[in-house]
């Protein structure tokens, strides 16, 4: 939760900044999706080498064994989640940002919700859930259950920013 909720207060954050200062949350929102990748990539790559939120056991030949954890093979999902979430995420953001940021506030914000909860949630199904919250209901994860919420969000913005163009 500790990412989601981020997202929750910077979203709250920038609406009472936007609303003190008379502008568009959204504007703010969109500067802070834009560079969003970078940390979390960062974040990840801090993640793998404090051994923290690993993967599930395997057999794939770029297993990693955490030490600190077991001896154990597991997915690095911390790499591939620095490599979807980060990376690629942010070129996907660059490309949407050069052909339509200016015009619709919140498109890119939309973009960013839709594509970190899809990279998110399918990564999930590779990493070992929450010790404290395990499985849930239909054997999804906390996180996978978030970045449902978070895509609906997203694909609501991505809707209602291509429908104001489409009124102006």
């Amino acid at each position: 939760m500790s990412f989601h909720g981020g997202v929750i207060g910077i979203i709250i954050a920038s609406y009472l900044f936007a609303k003190r200062n008379s502008q568009s949350s959204f504007s703010y929102l969109d500067i802070v999706s834009f560079v969003a990748p970078i940390g979390i990539f960062f974040g990840r790559v801090a993640n793998f080498i404090n051994s923290e939120l690993y993967g599930v056991e395997t057999n794939v030949a770029w297993a990693v064994q955490f030490a600190q954890i077991d001896n154990l093979y597991r997915h690095p999902t911390q790499l591939y989640e620095a490599f979807f979430e980060g990376i690629v995420l942010f070129l996907i953001l660059l490309y949407f940002k050069n052909k339509i940021y200016s015009k619709r506030p919140g498109f890119i914000s939309g973009i960013f919700l839709v594509f970190y909860s899809i990279f998110r949630f399918a990564i999930e199904f590779l990493r070992v859930p929450d010790e404290q919250l395990g499985y849930l209901l239909f054997n999804l994860t906390m996180g996978q259950f978030i970045s449902i919420f978070f895509l609906v969000i997203g694909c609501y913005l991505l809707i209602s920013k291509y429908e104001n163009r489409q009124n102006n």
